[in-house]
């Protein structure tokens, strides 16, 4: 899987970054790499539409991106965002009727699309379609597409990636 991000930042003539994730759409797998090395693998879910950059499509958008932002740092595990705001209960304590929904919840790494064209810029940019990596109220889906477009963790994995992965690091998401 580093190839496939190595390859990809060499043809766009960026620098690899020491620690980076790539994501496997195929395999719903994340990797955690460090300095090349692969570090741990994570279950994960994309979306249940076929991957896609174009905004409004719900797909996960592929290609290379960059952890531009953290949210949650101290919040408790399950703890539920919208707006990228703490609202100050965790899944379980939500309504039956709001647990049913992908909550965006635990912590978030907000991802910023590098490359023009693809997955970022007008109606393609991942950042402005407010794709993350983020922890859900539904790991039962782990390991299937599951999400509205975002990459989803269980929560105690994403409060690991959170305090393991600095920003600016890329996250290379791959078909």
């Amino acid at each position: 899987m580093y190839d496939d991000y190595f390859k990809r930042v060499s043809t766009l003539g960026v620098k690899c970054t020491e620690n980076a994730l790539v994501a496997s759409i195929r395999d719903q797998l994340l990797v955690r790499f460090h300095n090349g090395k692969s570090v741990k693998e994570y279950r994960m879910s994309s979306s249940k539409r076929p991957p896609s950059c174009k905004e409004n499509s719900l797909g996960t958008p592929d290609g290379l991106h960059m952890v531009c932002e953290k949210i949650g740092d101290g919040e408790p595990l399950g703890m539920v965002f919208k707006g990228r705001k703490p609202i100050g209960l965790r899944y379980d304590e939500c309504s039956a009727k709001e647990r049913e929904k992908n909550l965006i919840t635990t912590r978030i790494l907000r991802l910023q699309g590098l490359e023009e064209g693809l997955n970022k810029g007008e109606g393609i940019d991942t950042y402005d379609r407010y794709v993350y990596l983020h922890g859900t109220n539904h790991e039962e889906n782990l390991g299937v597409p599951a999400s509205s477009g975002c990459l989803q963790v269980s929560n105690e994995d994403a409060i690991e990636l959170h305090d393991w992965i600095p920003v600016g690091s890329h996250l290379f998401v791959k078909l």
